[in-house]
């Protein structure tokens, strides 16, 4: 066990060293506004040449050193996590795996390079999914690959199409060729796949499936890599966006993205289910307010989001830890008795996520509102940004009112228990960055302080909101709500909420269904109908047939061959007597 230690401590090291120089050198490319432009020269021959181009600025830089961060306390985590899986050498492997996909990806202003780290996630997330072998990991993993395939063909078609420029550095072409027709296709092909790996809808099934990978990987996943690429890609291309219809049918997708999983949380009972789908929730609220032409608002939230939803995922994967592997939120309870120290961090995490002052998401999502306040936005756009911010609230506290208070539900003899101190490490390290990240990030990505002057009840309504959607979260942990009319719950409204609008059902069994009865039906009326009857089976069944009279004279039966010995002799004097 020493070396497995070992391992992932050095491992640890080695990536929260390169995230801090990473970010220092972010902070000298911000105040001295430089960007690196590499071209590295892999292959010469004769007058071919295979160059792989990097792109070095503060935006990359930022991600990067964020992502390494994580990563590094991810894995350090995992450490005690997963310390009695025999196989911890591999799962580290594939989580830095899929760390340099993520990179590769961060720092490739080329489409091609693009696409290595694109299929390097989709390839090694199947592999982090599947990772438990159970039908329901398979299942998930199908689900979450076939997803991200249809992202990985529209990445392809772009490719295919920018073959008119003469190179794949699409870097070069944005400015200038931004209002032409074959750059507009190029950008909805880049939507689209940035939609199917942002899980928008209508892809978003697979998100929630992806819970069944071990809970250090949805820490990594569904805060900074996989998710986020989508993000990450559409703010690079976001001159394509603005003032046009991209940017339009953009932010409405988003936006019932945002809403429908916001209404799906309240509706769930696994916990990880819960974060996932508040994951998803706040990339539609990325995704929406980038549609909107503020890229620097969205890449904001984004690293805050990663900070506070890594920290909500790990001390969720330690409460599942201590409940022996139980994720239901109604077998839990009275949870800060057990484990303050987790208890504690995941108050603080689910704070920032709702945006309570002066916490990671507040510095975000209020600038976030404020400018949707600011903006010429029609009134559902509107509705659905701050209904969305007060689901969130709900969900959260709901959660809280779960978990933290209230009766334990478990049984009498537990384990629960705050020992655990190379989890709390990695805990405590991201509770610090959570509380302040945002405040920090908001003084160093925003040099030039800009003011945004609102009415009082506008100013006032993201607060308005939030303390109703709290009200509300604690209203719908009384479940005799439910229970005085018992048909409400399957109530054709509550149900369609509760299941993502029936997302997961249309992805699996609707996608399949009609195909397997078209086959079915095919199979039945071709290779099972009469033309197979008069045709191949009945020429199968005729000779099938000569095969055996000749098997009955090859057979040694006296009879037979004394019968042909004597038909043979008669045709013997028949023909002698015609010749005479």
């Amino acid at each position: 066990m020493n070396s497995l230690v070992n391992y992932c401590k050095t491992s640890f090291y080695f990536l929260i060293f390169i995230s801090i120089s990473l970010f220092l050198m972010s902070m000298k490319f911000i105040l001295s506004d430089l960007v690196y432009f590499i071209e590295w020269e892999v292959l010469s021959l004769q007058s071919m040449s295979i160059v792989m181009t990097f792109l070095f600025d503060w935006m990359s830089l930022m991600f990067m050193s964020f992502v390494l961060l994580i990563s590094s306390l991810v894995i350090f985590y995992s450490n005690q996590y997963m310390e009695e899986d025999y196989n911890i050498n591999r799962f580290i492997l594939l989580v830095l795996m899929f760390v340099m996909s993520m990179m590769l990806l961060i720092i490739s202003p080329n489409l091609i390079s693009i696409l290595l780290g694109w299929d390097g996630l989709g390839l090694v997330s199947y592999c982090l999914v599947i990772y438990f072998q159970n039908v329901k990991s398979y299942n998930a993993g199908m689900l979450t690959a076939l997803s991200n395939r249809v992202g990985d063909v529209a990445l392809l078609l772009a490719i295919a199409w920018m073959l008119n420029y003469g190179s794949w550095n699409y870097i070069f072409y944005l400015d200038s060729l931004s209002t032409k027709a074959e750059m507009m296709i190029i950008g909805a092909l880049v939507m689209l796949a940035a939609m199917t790996k942002s899980a928008q809808i209508p892809f978003s099934s697979w998100l929630p499936a992806a819970m069944a990978a071990p809970t250090p990987v949805s820490a990594l996943v569904h805060s900074s890599t996989l998710v986020t690429a989508g993000v990450y890609l559409l703010i690079r291309f976001n001159v394509l966006l603005t003032d046009l219809w991209m940017g339009q049918f953009l932010l409405l997708v988003s936006g019932l993205t945002m809403f429908m999983a916001g209404l799906g949380a309240n509706f769930e009972f696994d916990l990880k289910k819960i974060i996932a789908l508040s994951t998803l929730s706040q990339l539609g609220l990325m995704m929406s307010i980038l549609s909107m032409g503020f890229y620097k608002l969205a890449f904001f939230h984004l690293l805050t989001h990663a900070l506070f939803k890594a920290l909500l995922f790990m001390c969720a994967g330690s409460i599942i830890h201590n409940m022996k592997n139980s994720q239901d939120i109604r077998m839990m309870g009275s949870l800060n008795m057990s484990m303050p120290l987790t208890c504690s961090c995941f108050n603080i995490a689910n704070l920032a996520l709702c945006g309570m002052p002066f916490l990671a998401g507040f510095y975000s999502k209020d600038l976030i509102l404020e400018m949707v306040m600011l903006s010429y936005v029609n009134s559902f756009s509107f509705f659905l940004f701050f209904f969305s911010t007060g689901l969130t609230v709900c969900y959260s506290f709901r959660l809280v009112y779960y978990s933290m208070t209230g009766e334990f539900n478990s049984s009498s003899l537990h384990p629960l228990n705050d020992k655990s101190m190379t989890m709390l490490f990695s805990i405590f390290f991201l509770m610090i960055m959570a509380i302040i990240g945002g405040s920090m990030l908001s003084w160093l990505m925003f040099l030039n302080p800009s003011m945004i002057c609102l009415p009082f009840n506008m100013k006032i309504l993201t607060l308005i909101v939030c303390l109703l959607g709290g009200s509300l979260g604690y209203l719908l942990t009384n479940v005799k709500l439910f229970f005085i009319n018992k048909g409400l719950y399957y109530y054709n409204l509550v149900y369609f909420g509760g299941s993502m609008w029936f997302m997961p059902v249309l992805s699996t069994v609707g996608a399949i269904n009609y195909p397997l009865k078209l086959g079915l039906y095919s199979f039945k009326s071709f290779d099972q109908g009469w033309s197979e009857f008069f045709g191949g089976q009945m020429l199968y069944n005729q000779l099938k047939n000569y095969s055996l009279y000749l098997q009955e004279f090859q057979n040694n039966s006296l009879k037979i061959y004394l019968l042909s010995y004597m038909l043979w002799f008669i045709i013997l004097l028949m023909m002698i007597s015609f010749i005479n």
